[in-house]
C-alpha cells in the first residue's frame, strides 16, 4: 500500500525498513522531523532514539553503537555539521562496523538557517560519500541504500536532503517487511 509522506517521514521510514537500531540527533529545521518520525514508527521500542545535547554528542553516540555493529543514523541541519565535524573527520579514518548514516539537511536559500552551506563540499573534503536525493521517493530509497553502502565501505555515508525535499510530499511504496534487527547489546546506553 502506498503512503503519502513528507520527505523527512520518507527518510525515517527508509531507515526503519533498513533495520536502523539507534537514531540520535539535535533538532533544527529542516531535519527535526526525521528523528520524530522514527520515534513514531518505533512502536515496538526496538530502536533506541534520543535527542542529544548537540550535534557532536549525537554523532558520537551513533558512532559508538556503529562500532558495536549496530545500524545507526544521526540527524542534524547544515550548520550542525560544523559542530560535529571533528568526530566525523576521525570516522573517515577510523571507519565504522555497522552502517552509519549521517543525515545533514541543507537549507539552500537559506529559508530557516542562519547561513547557507553545501554539505557536498564537506563530503568531498572528508572523502565520505554523499547521497543527494531529488524527491521524497528517492530519499526513501537512498536512506535504505545508505546503510548497505556504509557497511560495504566501512565508513559513514552522508544523506543530504534539502529543505524542499524534507518538506515536500511524495508517494512512497514501503517494503512490506523491515530488515530483521540482529541483537546488539545496546543496554549500556542511557535508558537502553
Amino acid at each position: 500500500m502506498k503512503e503519502l509522506l513528507l520527505g523527512n517521514g520518507a527518510i525515517a521510514l527508509g531507515a526503519v525498513k533498513a533495520g536502523v537500531q539507534l537514531v540520535s540527533g539535535y533538532p533544527g529545521t529542516p531535519s527535526t522531523e526525521v528523528l520524530q518520525s522514527v520515534a513514531a514508527y518505533n512502536k515496538d521500542k526496538k530502536i533506541y532514539v534520543e535527542w542529544s545535547t548537540n550535534e557532536k554528542a549525537a554523532l558520537e553516540v551513533a558512532a559508538g553503537a556503529s562500532y558495536a555493529g549496530a545500524r545507526t543514523m544521526v540527524t542534524m541541519k547544515q550548520v550542525g555539521l560544523n559542530v560535529a565535524s571533528d568526530p566525523l573527520m576521525s570516522l573517515a579514518y577510523i571507519g565504522v562496523k555497522g552502517g552509519m548514516v549521517v543525515l545533514v539537511a541543507d537549507d539552500p536559500g537559506p529559508i530557516s538557517s542562519q547561513t547557507e552551506q553545501d554539505t557536498r563540499h564537506f563530503g568531498e573534503y572528508a572523502n565520505i560519500p554523499v547521497l543527494d536525493p531529488s524527491s521524497p521517493e528517492e530519499a526513501y530509497e537512498m536512506a535504505k541504500y545508505a546503510f548497505e553502502l556504509s557497511e560495504n565501505i566501512g565508513m559513514p555515508v552522508i544523506l543530504r536532503p534539502t529543505t524542499k525535499i524534507c518538506h515536500a510530499s511524495g508517494t512512497i511504496k514501503p517494503t512490506k517487511r523491515r530488515r530483521s534487527i540482529t541483537s546488539k547489546d545496546l543496554s549500556k546506553l542511557p535508558n537502553g
